[in-house]
């Protein structure tokens, strides 16, 4: 009776964190994500390490910079990390890939961040630092 009383247990806390990993689709909120409250709106560029370039992103929504490879997707998102310095989150768009982004906060104008994986059926990999470089653009 005790390992079923066990088992019950395991399966309620499963469901739980599955509901609370959902939490945010089912409910329309966002998880809080306090690191990403310290960032400045605005243009960034985004330099890669590996000398591949720069792009540059208005980013009026921070999660912009969490799905860097699924712009403007809708996904599920699970919290892995959030302090006051650092966050990392994974992100799954339904039939469209998943990513894991790791984002350091070193001021509210630049980060350090890591992303990495499968978009458009393809794999993806990056380090790039990032600076808040003005206002955006009318057209941005």
């Amino acid at each position: 009776m005790a390992l079923l009383r066990v088992f019950s247990m395991i399966v309620a806390a499963l469901a739980g964190v599955f509901l609370v990993s959902r939490g945010e689709r089912a409910s329309g909120q966002r998880p809080q994500l306090q690191m990403l409250g310290k960032l400045a709106d605005g243009q960034w560029e985004l330099r890669r390490r590996d000398g591949a370039g720069a792009q540059r992103l208005c980013v009026k929504d921070r999660i912009r910079l969490i799905q860097l490879r699924h712009p403007d997707l809708s996904c599920d998102r699970i919290v892995l990390e959030d302090t006051p310095t650092s966050v990392t989150v994974q992100y799954t768009c339904r039939g469209r890939g998943y990513g894991r982004t790791h984002i350091r906060r070193e001021s509210g104008q630049l980060i350090q961040l890591d992303t990495q994986g499968i978009a458009d059926g393809l794999p993806f990999e990056f380090s790039a630092e990032g600076r808040r470089v003005g206002e955006c653009s009318s057209q941005g």
